[in-house]
């Protein structure tokens, strides 16, 4: 990864459950886009396919499928994304210590995110499941698990980054979604930020969906947040 390439900082989630219409969303917006996520719906509807897809377009493939299981079924669903080729794989850090280290070992040069506190959960969401502290403390309980685990890759809300970067170093990858341009809603998600903030806060990869995939033009609005995210390299 260029760090200093915004493209390469940006990751558009394909959140569509058509194919067709992600490859057009891919072919839009390829020049400011350097990673593309394949998230849960889409990789429901087309597969392997979708990953391939992505191969084909010359971007990196985070394949967001969030997995949490046991030891053996996590190794060997790794084992099977690392395979297609996907650039970043997401698990969760709750699966646990054992999980977490057999997902390591069968990663291969898939890069594993640990996934921490959903961006959609606030501190009445942690509650309502039995998770005390609120979202900061949950993030670095978590992360700290995962990172003693040999993960060193993590997603969290950027109000948590800057933490998170003081707490592991610069050998940890941290990764933001809930990225809005300034005046965007937040829809379904609590803790969201701007590029600008995100960067800032020692993100190196920002997820965004849908200011890019909703706009009504996706390519202009994803060059848009890639001037934003090179202004904020730039300080």
């Amino acid at each position: 990864m260029n760090e200093h390439d915004p493209a390469s900082r940006i990751a558009l989630a394909l959140d569509v459950a058509d194919l067709d219409l992600a490859k057009r969303l891919i072919a839009a917006t390829r020049e400011h886009v350097g990673v593309f996520k394949v998230g849960l719906e889409l990789f429901t509807a087309a597969g392997p396919a979708a990953v391939e897809t992505v191969a084909a377009s010359g971007a990196r493939c985070f394949l967001d499928l969030k997995l949490h299981d046991i030891p053996a079924t996590m190794g060997r669903a790794v084992a099977q994304a690392a395979s297609m080729g996907a650039a970043f794989l997401t698990v969760h850090a709750a699966a646990g210590p054992e999980s977490l280290r057999e997902a390591r070992d069968r990663a291969g040069s898939t890069k594993l995110l640990a996934v921490t506190v959903l961006t959609s959960l606030d501190e009445a969401a942690l509650k309502a499941i039995g998770m005390t502290g609120g979202p900061s403390g949950a993030v670095e309980r978590l992360a700290s698990l995962a990172w003693q685990a040999g993960l060193r890759g993590f997603v969290s809300s950027a109000q948590e980054c800057a933490d998170l970067r003081h707490l592991l170093g610069p050998e940890a990858f941290l990764v933001t979604p809930g990225i809005r341009p300034a005046g965007s809603g937040a829809g379904d998600q609590k803790r969201v930020t701007t590029p600008k903030r995100a960067i800032e806060a020692g993100a190196d990869l920002l997820v965004v969906g849908r200011p890019i995939r909703d706009a009504a033009d996706p390519r202009k609005a994803a060059a848009d947040i890639a001037n934003q995210v090179r202004a904020a390299l730039s300080r």
